[in-house]
């Protein structure tokens, strides 16, 4: 099994409850340590060894776009629109560049920032269909995503469900067999009544349940951190502080 030579940014959403300062611009463009939360995703899997990297829009796509011109990156930057950010989750972003999963491939959440080692932990991890990316805390609240594992596998994962020992951090790696069933699976789910408002870890989720080779590799000791409300913006401001930018792999 070779690394993925792509990723895939999941960054169609506004943020809304990071409001007013998701006002005129999407929450992967909030500055963090004096770069855009994108650009420090960008240039970390650029010094991972990622080659391509394909951005899903919505909100604000012109601010994204001019964000991604603005970057000095050796790797060309792709960005595909999604028409739905508004009346769907990311599991419809997942459908529009369903083309996209013809090959290993990287998925990572578009408020997710992680530094130093995450990208390549999760590269490094032994061959699995399915690679979900998770830390482990003493404690989690109910907007984490939850995951149940066992011996390396992933059992379930979702906000809700009832017993479980880590949480996705929102960066998944996929090979060829694993990337075209999720790409089935997202096919699938949008084609039920509530498939619009289904996030994509859902379809994970039923893939696992379904004896889908899905193993988890832990990032823990590692830094990262995911922006949902306003207090996140200040703990990965002061998470960041410390980071320069990656030198290119």
């Amino acid at each position: 099994m070779t690394s993925p030579n792509r990723a895939i940014i999941l960054a169609a959403g506004q943020g809304k409850r990071l409001l007013p300062l998701t006002e005129a611009r999407p929450k992967c463009l909030i500055e963090l340590s004096g770069r855009a939360l994108l650009a420090w995703q960008l240039l970390r899997l650029q010094a991972a060894g990622v080659q391509e990297a394909v951005i899903v829009t919505g909100f604000r796509a012109d601010a994204v776009e001019a964000e991604v011109a603005a970057l000095s990156l050796d790797m060309p930057v792709r960005l595909a629109f999604n028409p739905f950010y508004t009346v769907s989750d990311n599991t419809a972003s997942c459908w529009i560049v369903r083309q996209e999963f013809d090959r290993e491939v990287l998925v990572l959440n578009g408020d997710t920032l992680f530094g130093p080692g995450v990208a390549e932990r999760l590269l490094a991890a032994p061959p699995a269909e399915i690679t979900v990316a998770i830390d482990r805390k003493p404690a989690y609240d109910a907007d984490d995503m939850k995951v149940l594992t066992e011996a390396g596998r992933l059992v379930a994962i979702g906000k809700t469900i009832e017993a479980y020992d880590a949480e996705s951090i929102g960066f998944l790696r996929f090979s060829v067999e694993g990337a075209a069933k999720f790409a089935a699976g997202v096919e699938k789910v949008l084609q039920t009544p509530d498939g619009l408002r289904r996030w994509y870890l859902s379809v994970i989720d039923e893939l696992a349940r379904a004896g889908v080779d899905v193993k988890v590799a832990s990032i823990e000791g590692l830094e990262w951190g995911e922006m949902d409300f306003p207090q996140d913006v200040e703990n990965l401001n002061r998470l960041s502080s410390g980071w320069t930018a990656p030198a290119r792999a």
